[in-house]
């Protein structure tokens, strides 16, 4: 049985997730988060794939349902599959990611961890497979994610599971 939400939706039906999720239920700050969200869509600097498998990573280490079970359209669209998808998990090393799907979720560890801190190996990993901008980008990302998925946890009531959904990236960004 799932937990009781300590916050219920506000029972609209906007179409936009975020929105229509408890979240909304302070306009003033939903708004901006959905406009953050749309920033980070619209204007990274790493494909929309790197993003998915991040935003993934994160969802699995703050074990947040809701967010476990989207998967973006634009991550799709550019390759990124439910297998590859699947491979977003302790082991991912030796799975068959790309060294720089593998450098990101790295990445993301390090900030993730705790505490976190990035080894002079992982160091060197992500500074070979990305600029200094795109780590900016994707730190910036990560983020995000990670303080709307606390949230979406800390809020509670989520089900035990939920099968994975294909998601436009414009539904939760405008």
């Amino acid at each position: 049985m799932s937990p009781e939400p300590r916050v219920s939706p506000p029972g609209t039906e906007t179409g936009n997730v975020i929105r229509d999720s408890a979240l909304g239920l302070v306009p003033e700050t939903v708004s901006e988060i959905i406009t953050l969200n749309g920033h980070i869509w619209r204007d990274s600097l790493v494909s929309p794939s790197l993003l998915e498998i991040i935003r993934l990573r994160n969802a699995r280490t703050v074990n947040c349902v809701f967010c476990k079970s989207v998967r973006y359209d634009v991550a799709r669209q550019d390759g990124l599959t439910e297998d590859r998808a699947a491979m977003v998990a302790d082991g991912y090393d030796e799975s068959a990611l790309s060294d720089r799907e593998k450098a990101a979720i790295a990445l993301a560890d390090s900030y993730l961890g705790f505490p976190a801190g990035m080894d002079d190996a992982t160091a060197t990993r992500v500074q070979q497979a990305f600029s200094s901008e795109e780590v900016a980008s994707m730190l910036t990302a990560l983020m995000t994610f990670n303080f709307t998925s606390r949230t979406a946890v800390s809020i509670g009531g989520m089900p035990e599971d939920l099968p994975v959904t294909e998601v436009p990236v414009t539904i939760a960004t405008g």
